[in-house]
């Protein structure tokens, strides 16, 4: 490779390539029209530097005006280019910041291994973190402890080692869910097409394969095995339980499955996706945690679920405005491409006031207690991200909605556990 090839791309604030120089045609192998409005910066380096080194490399270029190193990139072949890179950030005409500029030249007389950076045990460790999306899990920890108070609600002792066993099993079929779809979200395209994900993990899935982080096949392995040792701790819940267990447990199973994968996709089919997480993740959830601990299924705990899986159901539906062209693309037909991103916005309103109306309404008629009511303070999350939601719907800066979603829910569901479990005794 010449050495006197220069590659100059610029991009924005999320890693969207903007300009693609001839150089970088060179370098890289992409034409213009392959990577402008297609690709993003991080899709030319190995996931683990992005993880792992890139960030840093940004903020030191925007803190110092510029980053200077050697590191490795892939081209299109995929093949690993050795090179130098200059990171500069670039301005817009009142001097904001909008983007970055990365000048590359390929390094002909160095190995790829002379110039890798080093990858630490903490990058080898957070891989794993984002691969399973274990940030996530609390969508599967709030309704397993919401079935636990509701089991203290009604006076009977919980017992925390089956409160760790439930919180283990739901984990377990939580990744499994997670990985599964993964992987036949890469298998329909519907990722690989996917230009507007979120570098945090929120929308877009993982970006693991994407990023090189896990292979397609590692990726099934995974959701398999993470399935099994959900089944494996199933086996103890079950001797406990009895067989209603196994019951919610099996529809846990094949929902999450087939959430992406065929034949049903659930997902594409015009809100039965939205729908079985609300469930599952909600009613479903918070029964099962319950029937753990008492050995029957209580009316109170469905209805106790009922809140938290609309907001579940409220984070899924958020976080598919920014996936609506590419879910479209692909036939996924999420609701936000049914409706359209604009007329969509409406749904997120009536979730969340569904959820908020429905604690009130439990509170009043005795379901629940009255210290239940501390769970609406999660409303001002709500307020906000309606706001930028309404604003935002389809433009980067929808983000800090995505996040106060996510948020909302997790304090609505803190908070409700605290209510139905100390309500009955203070």
């Amino acid at each position: 490779m010449e050495d006197k090839i220069k590659s100059i791309i610029t991009c924005d604030l999320d890693g969207k390539v903007e300009t693609f120089s001839e150089g970088a045609e060179k370098l890289f192998g992409y034409t213009k029209d392959e990577v402008i409005g297609k690709k993003r910066v991080s899709d030319f380096s190995p996931g683990e530097i992005v993880l792992g080194h890139v960030v840093n490399w940004l903020k030191i270029a925007v803190d110092k005006g510029e980053w200077e190193g050697e590191t490795v990139f892939i081209g299109k072949d995929k093949n690993e280019i050795p090179s130098k890179i200059k990171i500069t950030p670039t301005k817009g005409k009142s001097g904001e910041h909008i983007g970055y500029c990365g000048v590359t030249t390929p390094l002909a007389d160095k190995t790829a291994d002379e110039v890798r950076p080093k990858i630490s045990f903490f990058t080898k460790v957070f891989k794993w973190m984002v691969i399973m999306r274990l940030p996530f899990l609390s969508a599967t920890f709030v309704p397993i402890f919401a079935g636990a108070a509701v089991t203290s609600m009604l006076g009977e002792p919980v017992s925390w080692s089956w409160l760790g066993l439930t919180l283990l099993g739901g984990a377990f079929l939580h990744i499994g869910t997670n990985t599964s779809n993964d992987y036949f979200d890469h298998r329909s395209g519907t990722d690989a097409i996917n230009y507007n994900y979120s570098n945090e993990g929120l929308n877009g899935g993982s970006r693991s394969i994407q990023m090189g982080l896990i292979t397609p096949k590692g990726m099934l392995i995974l959701a398999i095995i993470t399935f099994a040792m959900s089944a494996v701790v199933g086996v103890p819940l079950i001797m406990k339980s009895g067989l209603q267990i196994l019951w919610l447990g099996l529809i846990g199973f094949f929902s999450g499955l087939f959430y992406t994968a065929p034949p049903f996709k659930f997902s594409s089919r015009r809100g039965m996706g939205e729908f079985l997480i609300g469930l599952n993740f909600g009613p479903l959830m918070v029964a099962g945690s319950a029937l753990v601990q008492t050995g029957r299924l209580i009316p109170e705990a469905f209805l106790a679920g009922i809140p938290i899986g609309l907001l579940i159901a409220a984070v899924v539906y958020m976080n598919e405005f920014p996936d609506h062209e590419s879910d479209k693309a692909t036939g996924k037909n999420t609701l936000i491409v049914v409706f359209g991103p604009e007329r969509a916005r409406a749904g997120y309103v009536a979730l969340i006031a569904s959820a908020f109306v429905s604690i009130v309404i439990m509170a009043l008629n005795g379901t629940l207690p009255m210290l239940s009511l501390i769970a609406l303070l999660a409303v001002y999350f709500g307020y906000t991200a309606t706001k930028t939601l309404y604003k935002y719907y389809n433009n980067r800066l929808l983000q800090p909605a995505n996040w106060g979603t996510i948020i909302m829910h997790s304090v609505t569901g803190i908070l409700l556990t605290i209510g139905i479990w100390l309500g009955n005794s203070l």
